[in-house]
């Protein structure tokens, strides 16, 4: 009886830890995942808030962006271009440009070259004006192509940054950073426990 039960026992215990080893794995996959689709996606742009024509040619959008901020992008270095369905069907903002560049290293340069000329120009950044298009200018904005749930989280960090007064949120190689000022250090948000955690921190400091 006494063996009967320690033989239990055993097989108990060992069902406990194959449990948690799978708990463990489940929980790791969507972070897996994320990483998967990060890596399909590390040679991506998206540019938001170009109107839409029907004559359009979006790689001649794309090159005359990339030559109004000094970008050394040109029809070769770019794969694949095209509008984007919208999530939102009532929305009235323009359907999103996605673009696929020859490299991550093209891709990462425009995003350079994007982001210094809007910081130069921070009264004429980045607008339909720039790429020839009727007026009033409306701003154009080139990002990474982030999967959902950094998408997610970076709406989240906005949210959370206006509502609690930081200045700065911004995505660098698909990872949302929170500043409070030009003073304050960058504070990775690793996900939405985090942002909460760091929210709180900021109160009681």
């Amino acid at each position: 009886m006494k063996a009967e039960l320690q033989e239990n026992s055993a097989i108990i215990s060992g069902l406990q830890k194959d449990n948690e080893t799978l708990q463990s794995s489940v929980k790791a996959l969507p972070q897996r995942f994320n990483l998967v689709e990060q890596n399909i996606r590390e040679s991506n742009l998206e540019i938001n808030c170009v109107p839409e024509h029907k004559t359009e040619n979006l790689s001649t959008i794309l090159t005359q962006i990339a030559k109004t901020v000094d970008s050394h992008i040109g029809d070769g270095d770019i794969h694949h271009v095209t509008r984007v369905a919208k999530l939102n069907n009532d929305s009235d903002r323009p359907r999103m440009v996605f673009a696929k560049l020859r490299s991550p290293r093209h891709r990462d340069a425009m995003l350079a070259a994007v982001a210094k000329f809007n910081k130069s120009k921070s009264k004429e950044k980045l607008s339909t004006q720039h790429l020839g298009m009727a007026d009033p200018p409306k701003p154009v904005f080139v990002s990474e192509h982030l999967p959902p749930a950094i998408k997610f989280l970076h709406a989240a960090a906005r949210l959370k940054a206006k509502k609690e007064d930081f200045k700065f949120v911004c995505v660098r190689n698909r990872r949302v950073f929170l500043r409070r000022n030009e003073y304050s250090p960058a504070i990775f948000i690793r996900n939405v426990e985090c942002l909460d955690s760091i929210i709180s921190s900021q109160h009681r400091s």
